[in-house]
């Protein structure tokens, strides 16, 4: 009996692309005709394989507007940018939800290096977002490594007293979803300024938090107590500066001045950008998310441009196709999302502010690659609901239907009990460039991003059809 409920659905559903009535099988005197979602699958891949403008989009916006920060000019032209895409697709409906951001200036910076009564030499390196500074002067003082939490452990008092700590520790290789080797490496309590600063060390530098094997540093956040007392500088390195240094540090001593104006003016505020299609039966929501903000280094492509221009061309698709959708189908592209995570905070504000029914949110944050599944953040119940919908998403490479955490910009979401999904891509390359200048136009293949955009709209169409 399970099985019949989880199929049903499938049996009973219809819709309409272009005024055309959908083909369906022969039925047999007396049943119900199925409904042929293979074809409507198709429908939507040629669609965006043949017309789609996600790449075109994307290149505007990373060529065009380029970094779009929090509280920067940048993200203000984006904004601009994407309600100008959705007025041109037919949108009508969009508006703008303010979203409290920090005004952070990374500003001038620099590391220099010194073993023993050497010279100094110039270290590339990028501050946290979010970091103190030095206030513009030079901060001296030894490297003390450390690369466990055994080993801060054993530190007695006062040993890391104004020593600038330096954790390098890398991502682990062995960990095939790079994804899940990022967050353990990141949730590390070694990278936490807090942390390190209650030890009496006066700054914190790490080794970026990458899977290239080059010399590019990539950005972090820093998150800063309520309670600290001292809110100290921390930067990162690239992998092979930090390698070298660790080599160094196990040889003689090694002293290092860093200089960073870096600092924080406050908030103001950045809005969201929201824009939906109406359900004609009724208005009940289904979202998709991606962030619009990006780093201040590259050009925010893969992290998130491709996920802004896929929400796009979803929308995009639905109306070229004249898709009749039954619940409204809302695109939120979320802002400060890499230096703060209000953008998200908000919308989720709203949503419970207004007792909005949501049936599904969708986010794609994973730089444009190859589609290969969905992670499925829901109860069991709802996760057996889409099982049955593998079959056809099967023949587009998409087969991955059991990992079960969205931790997107439509995270907030969990808690108002509405089902999550996040878009699951081969992510062997993304690390490479994630939050550094690496990050720019060219690392986006157009036919890898368009097969996104094909899944996530096939994905939606078939919540909207069945839930």
């Amino acid at each position: 009996m399970k099985k019949i409920f989880i199929i049903l659905p499938l049996f009973l559903s219809g819709f309409l692309f272009s005024q055309k009535k959908p083909q369906k099988s022969p039925a047999k005197k007396g049943t119900v005709a199925r409904f042929n979602y293979h074809d409507e699958f198709r429908k939507i891949s040629d669609e965006i394989m043949t017309n789609g403008t996600a790449y075109d989009n994307l290149g505007e916006l990373t060529k065009r507007i380029g970094p779009r920060f929090s509280a920067t000019p940048g993200y203000t032209k984006a904004v601009e940018w994407a309600e100008k895409k959705f007025k041109e697709i037919g949108i009508n409906m969009i508006w703008r939800q303010e979203a409290k951001a920090p005004v952070w200036i990374r500003g001038k910076e620099s590391l220099q290096i010194r073993s023993g009564n050497g010279d100094w030499k110039n270290i590339r390196m990028l501050s946290f977002g979010n970091s103190e500074g030095t206030g513009g002067k030079d901060l001296v003082g030894e490297i003390v490594l450390i690369n466990s939490t055994t080993e801060l452990n054993a530190m007695s008092i006062g040993q890391l007293k104004d020593k600038i700590v330096f954790v390098n520790i890398p991502m682990d290789p062995k960990i095939i979803n790079t994804s899940d080797s990022y967050l353990q490496t990141a949730k590390s309590k070694l990278i936490s300024a807090s942390v390190i600063a209650k030890t009496g060390a006066k700054a914190l530098i790490i080794r970026s938090l990458t899977t290239a094997n080059d010399d590019t540093p990539h950005a972090k956040m820093i998150y800063y107590e309520p309670d600290d007392k001292v809110k100290i500088p921390a930067l990162s390195i690239g992998v092979r500066s930090a390698d070298e240094l660790e080599k160094t540090l196990k040889k003689q001593k090694v002293t290092a001045k860093i200089n960073m104006t870096a600092e924080s003016k406050g908030d103001t505020t950045n809005p969201n950008i929201i824009a939906e299609i109406g359900g004609k039966k009724d208005s009940k929501v289904i979202v998709l998310g991606a962030q619009l903000d990006s780093w201040d280094i590259g050009e925010g492509a893969v992290d998130d441009g491709t996920g802004v221009v896929q929400c796009i061309e979803v929308l995009r698709t639905l109306k070229a196709l004249g898709y009749e959708n039954n619940h409204t189908i809302r695109v939120v592209l979320y802002a400060n999302s890499e230096n703060g995570g209000q953008g998200r905070e908000m919308y989720a504000a709203y949503v419970k502010k207004k007792d909005e029914k949501h049936v599904f949110a969708l986010g794609t944050d994973a730089g444009g690659y190859s589609p290969r599944g969905f992670s499925l953040d829901m109860s069991p119940q709802r996760r057996r609901l889409v099982y049955p919908w593998k079959e056809y998403f099967l023949p587009y490479g998409v087969y991955d239907f059991d990992q079960t955490e969205a931790i997107q910009d439509i995270s907030p979401l969990k808690k108002l009990d509405i089902p999550l999904a996040e878009l699951v891509v081969d992510t062997q390359r993304y690390f490479d460039y994630h939050h550094s200048e690496q990050d720019t136009f060219d690392k986006v293949n157009k036919r890898e991003l368009l097969l996104g955009a094909v899944a996530i709209t096939q994905m939606i169409f078939m919540v909207d059809k069945n839930w």
